[in-house]
């Protein structure tokens, strides 16, 4: 895809900030062109941690005007370790200047095929549109097994062409029942990001980017239709890619 950035940093420690910076640039972009606000969909694992510790550092941070949601759900209550919701509310939301009514959070007490549905009726309403919303950035992780969001390999999900949210019941990474965004809720994106980190990343990475023997993995199917997409990685996860890649000197702002 000629829109993909490969961005290789030295290490996690070099990429979060980096991170930090194009989601606080790519706000600005959109705040200072007359949107009434910038929409961010977050992914759970590293990052979490990641973002909790570099967002809150980003000078002058202004998240008054950010409208937050999630890019897949588990559904579990919100004081459950395994809530998305939850880790971020106690790690991010308290550090930033974001009311609770600007984070969009599933309803955990629905039945799975409810919530999803439910979740859907909530960012129509948030983004004022009948149509398939469009997020200003989405940030995704990706699994050794080249899931992404709760689309995980040979799953039916990854046929869904009508949902912007659906269920999922029989995950198999537990818990079992999730919400997700759909891939075609994913690709209207304006700007997707991947974060990967590790060498035990490197295989997956390595065929979710220049391809191979075997099925297309979740991850690979991610290609906005107009948006930007980067891949940001650290060495370890790069380390088999023989593709062309970016690598910046420290500091620099992507």
């Amino acid at each position: 895809m000629s829109g993909r950035r490969v961005v290789v940093f030295l290490s996690a420690a070099e990429l979060g900030p980096a991170l930090a910076q194009l989601v606080a640039s790519r706000a600005e972009k959109a705040l200072s062109s007359g949107a009434c606000s910038f929409s961010l969909g977050l992914s759970g694992g590293s990052l979490v941690s990641i973002l909790s510790k570099e967002l809150p550092a980003v000078p002058n941070l202004d998240c008054s005007r950010w409208l937050v949601g999630f890019c897949d759900e588990r559904l579990v209550p919100f004081d459950d370790p395994e809530s998305t919701y939850g880790l971020y509310k106690n790690q991010l939301f308290s550090k930033i200047n974001i009311s609770e009514d600007r984070v969009l959070a599933i309803d955990p007490s629905l039945p799975v095929s409810e919530c999803a549905d439910d979740y859907a009726s909530k960012l129509s309403k948030a983004f004022n549109t009948e149509q398939m919303p469009v997020f200003d950035m989405l940030l995704l992780g990706m699994g050794p097994d080249g899931h992404t969001c709760s689309l995980f390999p040979d799953h039916p999900l990854l046929q869904e062409s009508q949902k912007t949210v659906a269920p999922i019941s029989d995950s198999p990474k537990p818990p079992p029942q999730r919400v997700t965004l759909t891939l075609p809720m994913v690709n209207a994106a304006r700007c997707v990001v991947f974060v990967s980190t590790g060498g035990s990343k490197a295989p997956v990475l390595k065929q979710v980017l220049e391809g191979g023997q075997g099925p297309i993995l979740p991850a690979a199917l991610v290609t906005p239709t107009q948006g930007e997409l980067f891949w940001l990685v650290d060495e370890p996860a790069a380390a088999s890619l023989t593709l062309e890649v970016e690598r910046p000197s420290p500091g620099a702002k992507l």
